[in-house]
């Protein structure tokens, strides 16, 4: 008389009988490229939608400025004149200070400057203020930033001529 078979016997049996079929090495290849492609979609996603690369706003448009900037740098290293700037703690909280000079160490007077705060890795946190002269050749406006490593921009104008430009880093603490 034939052994019947074992509950473990006929399992493998069945198992055996199913295997690895056709259909189903397809359904695993199609789960696993689409977890591939449906990461990939997003981190492309975060990485176009968080920063797109670029330092200016129209890199082409300052690539063709480029010649207008040298001589523009130029004429600035002509006049010789001496800007200073100093972050003093004053009763009125953070405050930015420009001192400038001539060649001969005049003061001087009349500009239009701009202070640019510039964070160094978020566009987003930049600020722009207008500075205003306290007393002859010295400008000063109080400080909308926060502590940290900043750009300071400065820009120096007279009838709509750029006269000076400086970049700096500094830290406001």
């Amino acid at each position: 008389m034939p052994h019947p078979a074992t509950h473990l016997e006929r399992r493998q049996e069945r198992g055996a009988a199913r295997g690895l079929t056709g259909a189903r090495v397809l359904a695993a290849l199609i789960l696993f490229f689409g977890v591939i492609f449906g990461v990939n979609g997003v981190l492309a996603y975060y990485a176009i939608s968080t920063f797109r690369g670029e330092v200016a706003d129209h890199p082409y448009e300052a690539g063709l400025a480029f010649n207008s900037e040298i001589a523009a740098a130029r004429a600035q290293e002509a006049r010789q004149w001496r800007v200073e700037i100093a972050l003093p703690r004053g009763s009125d909280g953070k405050r930015v200070e420009v001192s400038a000079r001539d060649a001969q160490g005049r003061p001087i007077t009349g500009l239009k400057l701009t202070a640019t705060f510039k964070a160094p890795v978020d566009a987003s946190r930049d600020r722009l203020v207008e500075m205003s002269e306290q007393q002859p050749g010295v400008y000063a406006t109080r400080s909308p930033a926060a502590g940290g490593h900043w750009d300071l921009e400065i820009a120096a104008r007279r009838d709509g001529e750029t006269l000076f430009q400086s970049k700096s880093r500094i830290l406001i603490e």
